[in-house]
């Protein structure tokens, strides 16, 4: 799929604030705060979703004070497209996750198909316990999966990027969550 930047400029331009910057990040500190009750014991592994995850992981790492290993697994069912599909492989952990604490941190829990399909392969890789952590729940009825054990936001059932989230690939770097225009 091509998109152009005069596309991507008139979407970052028309977009509508769902969350500023300082939302999403105290939202982050009361998410860190809980989920460190829960797993600062357990010597956790706590797996980045590529590409989405990455700016949510690196703002909650800094949040999360005991000792922790951080991977990444790169699956997705996007790629830049706007509706999900099936899931691709594209890169799995190099640390064992066997008789680990796995926090899987995901972007989004849109239906929740990526995130319930990265849970059952953690556990088939022999992981004690399995969390996943989400920076946005979508709300609406089309869920395929439970919701994550975390999430920090909710979003309504609109098309949303920024803060990790992209649009046809861009605007990840988004200092808040957006969406698209209404208008469009």
């Amino acid at each position: 799929m091509s998109v152009s930047l005069s596309e991507v400029e008139k979407v970052r331009m028309e977009a509508d604030c769902l969350w500023s910057s300082a939302e999403v990040e105290s939202a982050l500190d009361q998410m860190a705060t809980t989920l460190s009750e829960k797993i600062a014991q357990s010597h956790p592994l706590l797996l980045t979703v590529m590409n989405g995850a990455v700016i949510p992981m690196g703002y909650l790492l800094t949040r999360l004070d005991f000792p922790l290993q951080v991977d990444y697994v790169h699956a997705t069912r996007y790629g830049k497209e706007l509706v999900g599909g099936t899931l691709e492989w594209i890169a799995r952990p190099r640390i064992s996750l066997e008789k680990r604490t796995v926090v899987i941190v995901d972007d989004i829990h849109d239906e929740g198909g990526t995130l319930e399909a990265l849970r059952i392969w953690a556990q088939e890789q022999g992981a004690e316990e399995v969390i996943t952590v989400t920076l946005v729940t979508k709300l609406h009825d089309r869920k395929i999966a439970p919701p994550s054990d975390f999430n920090a936001l909710t979003v309504p059932d609109r098309y949303v990027f920024g803060f990790g989230m992209d649009y046809k690939g861009y605007l990840r770097n988004l200092p808040g969550i957006f969406a698209l225009s209404e208008q469009e």
